[in-house]
Formats: structure tokens, C-alpha cells, sequence
């Protein structure tokens, strides 16, 4: 079986773009410090938003999704679940929901981990919910033409349960004794998880939720106020290949994890800029017009007005609305589209 050994990282030398990523995440943690102390009220906002996208982002990789007034209402808890989507989304949010209230009250153990995994499964009959793999799974790719080609063969049942375990502890044990910085532990906890693959169904957003966790757990708030798993579907493309670059040799423990940790690296950083940016639009009171102007001069090319809500969280969407319509009488957007279609861009 595949062992692990994760003091083996302290004796690695990282190339200049980890060093580089690792020491602007801190940059930013040490900003957003400075932020949260400033403006709490205004910042609880972008918590909500935040909560929304992480919870339909996760879903939506896997195929899972509902209307958007759905999604928010389930998210909200504001409805019951009426089908098999719904009620994965709803699972979803209660995991999250605990995690974001209680990180600092749950261990990185297999037993931790197995009681997320039926939490996200609680609005469903699954038998297998809070249980590793009873079968043998494949991460496997889809062609246009319909051929399908194993990518990967994750570890078999019966050594999953122990490598399960083995991760944790690794984990736990070189954070515990600080021998290796925590940016670096967690991407290879979480690729470790992902090849590993311990559940039938639900192991990539439980990665997700697990990632979220590790962070909180190490001083890394950034995802309570922008959504890592929207960036990730965003850019899934970009997952998927580190992720497959990263799984070559990893049975025999000659993986090259670098692509993956430079990859979550670099989604965390780019999460503290957006952070960083949607402060400053809350960081001094201004009238709703002159709020959405500055937050349409940080866009390039098209945008909706989805899009800059979520930089003006403190704003109704009336609010939004009404100031983008007075931004293209003015001429200083133009409108595309109807209804739904509707997207806006700077002439100048």
C-alpha cells in the first residue's frame, strides 16, 4: 500500500513562484486582518454572498444545480429541498454551515471527515453516506464521441480506511510540530484525499469542504468572504490538468505534487485580491452611484449586474440597478441585451 511520509516536505527546496505565492498570501492575510478590524458590519455581507457561491460552485462541477432563486432560498433556509439535486445543495450548506461556525471544534481525523461526508448526505437515503468506498472507483474522462478513458485509479476499499488515517495523521503531526509550513501541508493533503478517492459518490466536494477547513484552521479566513470553489469552477480546466499532473506516479510515491500546490496556491492569492478589492469599495461610504461606478472601472470587457452586487455587497439590488441605468444615460456604459441577457460595458 501507498505509505506517507510528510516530514519529507521540510527537506525539499521549493522553487522562487512557491516562495513567492507563500509569502504574498501572507502579505494579504496581514491586510485582511487590518480590514476586518475596520469594517465588520459592512464585511458580514460578503459572508452571505460568499456562503451562496461556494455552496452552487462545489455543486455545479459535479453536475448538480437548481434555479438561482432556488439555490439562494436553500442556502438562506428559506425552502425544503423538492428534488435529488436540491437536497445534495442542501447537504452541502449544512456542511459548510458547520464548518464556517465550528472549524476550530473539528479535528482533521478520518472519523471528522466520514461525519462531514454524511452531513452532506443528510437530506438523502444513501446507505453509504458517513462510509468509505465499498467499490473500486476510476477518475475517468468523456469524449465528445462518446469514448471513455481512465485517468486514474484510486486506491482499492480495503486500503482505504488505513490510508485514510495515515494522511490525517501525517497531517496532524507535522502541523502539530510545525515542520512544515501549513500552504504547503495542505495541498498535499488535499491531492493525497483526492487520489486516494475514499468515497463512492461526493469525494470532490468534500475536498473542497475539507480544503475550506484546513484553512480556517491555519489563520486562512479568505474563503469565508470569497468563494474558493467559484474560482475553481471558474478556471475547473486549470484543476483538472495540475490535479492529473500531479496524480503521475503517486501510487509508488514518485508524484510530482508541485503542479497541484502551485495551482491552490495560486487560487487562494487570487481569492485575498478579490477580497482586497471588494473592501475598497466598502472601505469609505459613498453614494450607491458613485459605488457602482468605481466597482464597473474594475471590470474588463462585459459584465452583469450579478457581477457588481457582489463587489457592492452593503447594496440592494434596486440600488445596483438603478445606478447602472443612470451610469448609461450618462454614457458611461453601454447595455447589451434584455432581461436576463442584460450584460454592460465602459465606453472609455
Amino acid at each position: 500500500m501507498r505509505q506517507f511520509n510528510y516530514s519529507e516536505l521540510r527537506n525539499q527546496k521549493w522553487d522562487s513562484e512557491i516562495v513567492g505565492l507563500i509569502a504574498a498570501i501572507y502579505k494579504e492575510v496581514g491586510k485582511q486582518e487590518l480590514f476586518l478590524k475596520q469594517r465588520p458590519d459592512d464585511l458580514e455581507k460578503l459572508v452571505e454572498i460568499a456562503k451562496v457561491q461556494s455552496t452552487e460552485a462545489s455543486n455545479a462541477i459535479e453536475g448538480i444545480v437548481t434555479t438561482n432563486t432556488r439555490l439562494k432560498q436553500l442556502v438562506e433556509e428559506k425552502t425544503t429541498p423538492k428534488n435529488r439535486n436540491e437536497q445534495e445543495i442542501a447537504g452541502y450548506r449544512d456542511a459548510l454551515n458547520i464548518i464556517h461556525e465550528s472549524f476550530d471544534a473539528i479535528p482533521i481525523s478520518q472519523n471528522y471527515i466520514l461525519q462531514l461526508h454524511k452531513i452532506m448526505y443528510s437530506h438523502l437515503n444513501n446507505p453509504m453516506a458517513g462510509r468509505t468506498k465499498s467499490v473500486q472507483n476510476y477518475i475517468s474522462a468523456t469524449y465528445p464521441d462518446g469514448r471513455t478513458e481512465t485517468l486514474f485509479t484510486p486506491l482499492a476499499p480495503y486500503e482505504t480506511p488505513a490510508a485514510l488515517d495515515s494522511i490525517c495523521d501525517e497531517y496532524n503531526r507535522v502541523i502539530g510540530n510545525m515542520e512544515v509550513e501549513p500552504l504547503i501541508a495542505i495541498p498535499i493533503f488535499i491531492h493525497d484525499f483526492l487520489c486516494i478517492h475514499p468515497f463512492n459518490d461526493g469525494n470532490g466536494r468534500m475536498s473542497r469542504l475539507l480544503t475550506t477547513l484546513l484553512l480556517y484552521r491555519n489563520g486562512f479566513y479568505v474563503g469565508k468572504y470569497i468563494s474558493l470553489e467559484a474560482k475553481i469552477a471558474k478556471n475547473k480546466d486549470l484543476y483538472y490538468d495540475a490535479l492529473s499532473q500531479a496524480q503521475n506516479g503517486w501510487h509508488e510515491g514518485k508524484e510530482d505534487s508541485l503542479p497541484f500546490i502551485k495551482y491552490l496556491l495560486g487560487t487562494i492569492l487570487s481569492a485575498y485580491k478579490d477580497f482586497e478589492e471588494r473592501f475598497s469599495l466598502v472601505e469609505v461610504k459613498l453614494t450607491a452611484l458613485e459605488m457602482v461606478r468605481r466597482a464597473t472601472q474594475t471590470r474588463i470587457g462585459r459584465f452583469n449586474k450579478q457581477d457588481i452586487r457582489e463587489l457592492c455587497p452593503s447594496l440592494s439590488l434596486s440600488s445596483v440597478e438603478g445606478a447602472l441605468r443612470k451610469l448609461v444615460e450618462t454614457g458611461e456604459l453601454k447595455r447589451e441585451g434584455q432581461g436576463k441577457l442584460t450584460c454592460y460595458y465602459r465606453i472609455n
